[in-house]
Order: C-alpha cells, then sequence, then structure tokens
C-alpha cells in the first residue's frame, strides 16, 4: 500500500477524529515506523467488544509494519480514571490489579499479533519516580487546564468533591506518552481529554506531539450507555461464545445497526440497503441478528464457535430444547438455600451485585419459569432447575 492517500484512507476510516490530520499526513509521508500507543487501566479483569473497535484500528498499523505497545495501566490503575465519573472511584489493592492484568496478555491476543508488539506495564517507570519527579511533572501544568475537562466542571458545579490524586491522573497517563515518546495514541472519543494532554506534555518535554485518533464508544447491551463491565451490559471477549451470542441477540432491533457498523465494519451503503430489505421484509430482523452474532462470534472467537452458539441458541430459543441449556455443576459446598445474586455469580451469569440487581429488578429472571423479582430472594437450588438470565441466556444445574 504505497499510495499516501490510499493509506490515509484506510488509517482514518472509521476515526472519529484525527487530530492534528495534517500532521499525522507528514508521518506517514516520512515513512519511518510510526510507534502506536493504547493503553487499558485493569480495572476490571475483562477487556470486552467496545476495546476491540480500537484494538482492529491497531491491528491496521501493525499489519503495515509499524511499532504497537500496548500499555496495561497498572500504576494508574491505583487512582482510577475519572473519565465519565460523577464521584471518585475506590482504590483497588496491588492483588486486584495484578489479578485483573494476568487474563489481558489472551485477550489482546484475540486482535493483535501478540509476537510483533510490546506490552508494557506503565508501573515499569511511575513507580521508580520521587516526590520531586512529580513535583516536575507538575510544575508543567495549571490548574486551570485540569478542570478543564467535563466531568470535573460537572462535579465543581454540583459541589461534588474532586480528589487531588484524580488530577493527577491524566498527567501521569500523558507522561506515559512522553516516555515512550509516542507517535500516535488511539482510545475512545471519551478519552479525549486524556489524549489530548498527551500530545500537550510531550511539547513541554520538548518532543514531536502525538496524533490522537479517537474511535467511535460502542453501545453496550442496553443501546444507552457505553459498554462497560460497571454498567453490566458488556460482552466480554473471554466470555463462553454461546453466552456471547445470547447476549448479542438480546439487543435492540435498532442497536443491530449500530453492531453491524462498528463490530463488523459494514459500509454506510451496505447498512442503509439491509435497513431497506428490513422494511420491504425481505429479510426478518431475527434472521439478521442472528447473521450479526454469528459474524461477531466468527470474528473475535471462531467460526466453529459461532456454528455451535447458534445452534445451541436456536435449539433453545427457538425449538426450546433445555438439553442445550449452559450445565452448570453446583457442589455440595454451595449454599442451599443461596442468596440469588450469589447463584448467579455461580452460574457466571453476572459479574457484579449491581448487574444482578439490575436484571433482577427488572423482571429478567426467571427459575423454573417464575419470574424472580426480590433481589433479598433466598433459593433452594436442585438438580435439574433450570435459570433464565435476559432473553436469550439459559443455564441448568446439573
Amino acid at each position: 500500500m504505497n499510495n499516501l492517500n490510499e493509506l490515509l484512507q484506510t488509517l482514518t476510516k472509521g476515526c472519529q477524529q484525527v487530530l492534528p490530520r495534517e500532521d499525522f499526513e507528514k508521518k506517514l509521508k516520512s515513512g519511518k515506523k510510526l510507534k502506536i500507543k493504547f493503553g487499558a487501566d485493569p480495572t476490571a479483569p475483562d477487556l470486552h467488544l467496545g476495546h476491540a473497535i480500537v484494538l482492529r484500528k491497531m491491528r491496521q498499523f501493525q499489519d503495515l509494519g509499524h511499532e504497537i505497545i500496548f500499555i496495561i495501566g497498572d500504576f494508574t490503575a491505583k487512582i482510577g480514571d475519572p473519565t465519565g465519573k460523577s464521584k471518585t472511584r475506590p482504590p483497588l489493592s496491588n492483588e486486584q490489579i495484578a489479578e485483573n492484568a494476568k487474563t489481558y496478555l489472551n485477550q489482546v491476543g484475540k486482535v493483535l499479533d501478540l509476537k510483533k508488539m510490546k506490552i508494557v506495564f506503565n508501573s515499569e517507570w511511575m513507580s521508580k519516580f520521587s516526590f520531586e519527579d512529580f513535583i516536575k511533572i507538575a510544575g508543567k501544568v495549571t490548574l486551570a487546564r485540569l478542570i478543564e475537562r467535563e466531568d470535573f466542571q460537572k462535579r465543581l458545579s454540583e459541589n461534588a468533591p474532586i480528589g487531588f490524586h484524580e488530577l493527577f491522573y491524566p498527567m501521569i497517563q500523558a507522561y506515559d506518552s512522553v516516555h515512550l515518546q509516542a507517535d500516535v495514541e488511539l482510545g475512545g472519543t471519551d478519552q479525549t481529554f486524556n489524549l489530548l494532554f498527551g500530545r500537550f506534555l510531550q511539547e513541554q518535554y520538548e518532543q514531536e506531539a502525538q496524533i490522537i485518533m479517537t474511535m467511535p464508544i460502542l453501545e453496550g447491551l442496553d443501546g444507552k450507555l457505553k459498554m462497560s463491565k460497571s454498567y453490566g451490559n458488556y460482552v466480554g471477549l473471554t466470555e463462553d461464545p454461546s453466552n456471547a451470542y445470547g447476549k448479542l441477540m438480546s439487543i435492540s432491533d435498532e442497536l443491530m445497526w449500530r453492531y453491524f457498523s462498528l463490530l463488523l465494519e459494514y459500509p454506510a451503503n451496505k447498512v442503509e440497503q439491509l435497513k431497506s430489505d428490513v422494511k420491504s421484509e425481505k429479510l426478518h430482523p431475527m434472521a439478521l441478528k442472528k447473521r450479526m452474532a454469528f459474524e461477531i462470534i466468527s470474528t473475535f472467537w471462531s467460526e466453529s464457535d459461532a456454528k455451535e452458539s447458534q445452534e445451541k441458541f436456536e435449539a433453545l430459543f427457538q425449538n426450546r430444547d433445555y438439553s442445550q441449556a449452559a450445565e452448570v455443576i453446583l457442589d455440595k459446598s454451595v449454599a442451599n438455600p443461596i442468596w440469588i445474586v450469589e447463584l448467579l455469580k455461580h452460574l457466571k451469569a453476572v459479574a457484579s451485585s449491581s448487574e444482578a440487581r439490575r436484571l433482577i429488578e427488572s423482571g429478567a429472571v426467571k427459575i423454573d419459569d417464575e419470574k424472580i423479582v426480590d433481589f433479598k430472594a433466598q433459593i433452594n437450588w436442585q438438580r435439574g432447575m433450570t435459570i433464565k438470565v435476559g432473553k436469550h441466556r439459559i443455564y441448568k444445574i446439573s
């Protein structure tokens, strides 16, 4: 791919913003191997399909021979990214962070070639900083610049507290770019402030400022909030593929179009044609959604996983063959009766109590066809019991 315009078109396709675009063109024109940076704080053990959008863009750079650097933000995770937060995040322990980071390599490897990239922890350099070093970084930044960010402005207007340590978050994330001398940094549109801060700090250290490329935010399964484990609306990259398929089948028909565009990279004209076919009844929405789920599982898991997941789904929800339900063995050490939330966690149907509460109180949990709406319910479980979670997930205790 030698043509510069063709190269620009490929690398900027699907991006929300490329800032500044003319500088990006200059970097590409130079022909040098660019350092492409993307980071994730291990605040949870799962990366999800929302992260995959950015990872796929990195794969394009990787295939063109550029240096890919994935940062596991184990140091920044101790602070907590204030982006989109109306209150200070609770701190994570070193043990929690280490445990969460363990699976990141395998998850990133679903999209990127691990043999052709660098994976680093930002504690490798930040943990060596003295207090004097932090003061030097802080001396290059003004408070006025820090509180420009929308999240802080909102908290200030509501008289909500801002932890002093939170002010350090964008500075430390930005310093990662300084340390690595990044040429390009990728992230979701919600990270625009942090990414621009990286440009600013590089300039303060008299480095050539990085280009920032932001990708669209993927809405979660609820179609309202961004995909996030904390909102319980995510599909994890390490989830059982049948479970992921069921989750994907639960999204609204309207959200389906976003998933075709962002996860499967269908061009706009193709999506519009599909919409037209549904409207004219040439295509049924259910058949199209099954196609979407199949292609997503094929892309991020495997084609064989997609075939098996679709067969299970059709047996369960179209033929009502509950022998195809996900079987879960509960041994004698599991309490009986058990709190409904703990039962859902044993089934791996939910990742948090807040996710369980949301599902239960919305009437999305049924045991042997009986709806459970009491968040405090105690369940006497037994073999053969079926538990339905959401529209398209069924578990059977064996």
